[in-house]
């Protein structure tokens, strides 16, 4: 069965493994999520299930969020998701998910926002190489030609051109766990993901998870 976690990016720290290698990881902070809401094709159209995290003041939330909330038997939360079950979940409303549906050297996908880097040039924005740095070139960080004269007498679309960088949703698939603290709702993933400290993140079962054939 798919399974999901809202969850908050702590940071980043190094632990030893079995063999003493030392191993750069992600903290994250996942859950405890109540389940929301159950959706099936009979209802809805698709199967699906629906989590919350991160507890809400009652006064922060519109009368039709708490009317959701009271109705599936749940403590207001900040943050709602669903993620797809394709009808094998054995999940109810008001179950509580939590890491320890998650366990150690299990592959996994981490979504995420990406850190913004506001608007940025071509160099640091494509890893372009730039221009000659002296001699007066006066040709040092651009992108050099845009566009064409003639034909088709325009930018072509999808040309590496400066504006905004980052603060977009991202995925990093096939993430490795590399250990699982139940009581601090805690999980240790090798590598890096995306976001900056304290942003919301969604841990879920690798999609894409090829499993080595004997």
């Amino acid at each position: 069965m798919n399974v999901a976690l809202l969850g908050k990016k702590i940071g980043m720290t190094q632990v030893f493994d079995d063999e003493n290698r030392l191993v750069p990881v992600t903290v994250i902070e996942a859950g405890p999520c109540p389940v929301t809401q159950v959706k099936s094709t009979e209802k809805d159209g698709y199967d699906a299930v629906q989590i919350g995290y991160r507890p809400q003041k009652e006064h922060r939330l519109s009368k039709a969020a708490l009317g959701h909330f009271k109705k599936a038997g749940v403590e207001p939360v900040a943050e709602l998701q669903e993620f797809r079950t394709n009808g094998d979940a054995e999940l109810s409303v008001g179950d509580i998910l939590t890491v320890e549906k998650f366990e150690e050297g299990q592959k996994i996908d981490v979504i995420g926002t990406s850190k913004g880097r506001g608007f940025q040039g071509v160099v640091k924005r494509y890893g372009f190489a730039g221009g000659p740095a002296s001699h007066g070139s006066m040709f040092h960080r651009r992108g050099g030609s845009y566009g064409m004269c003639q034909w088709p007498g325009h930018v072509i679309k999808g040309k590496k051109m400066p504006g905004h960088m980052g603060d977009v949703r991202r995925t990093v698939q096939n993430l490795q766990i590399v250990k699982v603290v139940a009581d601090k709702n805690l999980i240790l993933i090798k590598g890096s993901v995306p976001g900056s400290r304290g942003s919301l993140v969604t841990v879920r079962t690798a999609v894409k998870n090829k499993v080595a054939k004997a």
